[in-house]
């Protein structure tokens, strides 16, 4: 690299640095940053109804996820069993419709036995064909999940098993993804190592413009929404 080239990339960098103020992680700098995000003007945004669960719930199943709501978090093995017994699978694939599988730990102490369910508080091994978890929050514009990684949330529960349950809670369902970084941000604090937006199964249609679903994960993705 020239000098020149050198000299240039640095005073851009300094402009960069001195526009940010100082990266020490304090209540002061991460105020100029809240400041700098509610001051900022944000793009042109769809207009939603106020029902923000119904426009979730109607967005999800365009994007091939299926939804129901559920009145409690207890109920929550009495509707997976229900689930799974309402698939109807060809021959091939009627493994995938196993009542064993992996949950996150939240979720251990449910009576899943009683549902005739088998589910173990672990990270998937790579054959499991269910995984159960929760979400951090819903967005309604899109109907996307948001699940965050974190020491007791192995996001490999969510994306190897044939069939992901997530449950959800309605009161978690924002509007757009400006008010889902928003939420990460006041309860967190900081971005986690991991952000994963899931709207419905995996899919590509990379092979002759043909949709396949399960190409990269989960086949199906059924919603609950608490």
């Amino acid at each position: 690299m020239s000098h020149a080239m050198s000299d240039a990339r640095e005073r851009v960098l300094a402009r960069v640095r001195h526009a940010l103020g100082p990266r020490d992680g304090s209540a002061a700098a991460r105020a100029r940053a809240e400041d700098y995000l509610a001051t900022h003007a944000q793009g042109p945004r769809p207009t939603l109804p106020p029902d923000l669960v119904t426009r979730f719930m109607q967005r999800a199943r365009d994007m091939e996820s299926t939804v129901e709501r559920i009145e409690s978090v207890d109920a929550i093995p009495t509707h997976v069993a229900r689930y799974l017994d309402a698939l109807r699978l060809p021959p091939a694939l009627a493994a995938q419709q196993s009542h064993a599988g992996v949950c996150w730990p939240e979720f251990a102490a449910l009576d899943w036995a009683a549902a005739g369910l088998t589910i173990e508080a672990r990270p998937t091994l790579g054959d499991d064909r269910l995984g159960i978890t929760s979400a951090f929050c819903g967005i309604a514009e899109t109907g996307t999940l948001v699940i965050l990684s974190g020491a007791d949330t192995p996001t490999a529960t969510t994306l190897l098993p044939d069939t992901h349950i997530a449950v959800l809670r309605a009161d978690r369902i924002v509007a757009g993804m400006e008010e889902a970084f928003a939420l990460i941000a006041r309860e967190r604090g900081r971005l986690p190592r991991a952000v994963n937006l899931i709207s419905g199964p995996s899919r590509t249609g990379d092979i002759e413009q043909t949709i396949v679903l399960g190409a990269h994960g989960p086949f199906r993705v059924h919603i609950l929404v608490v």
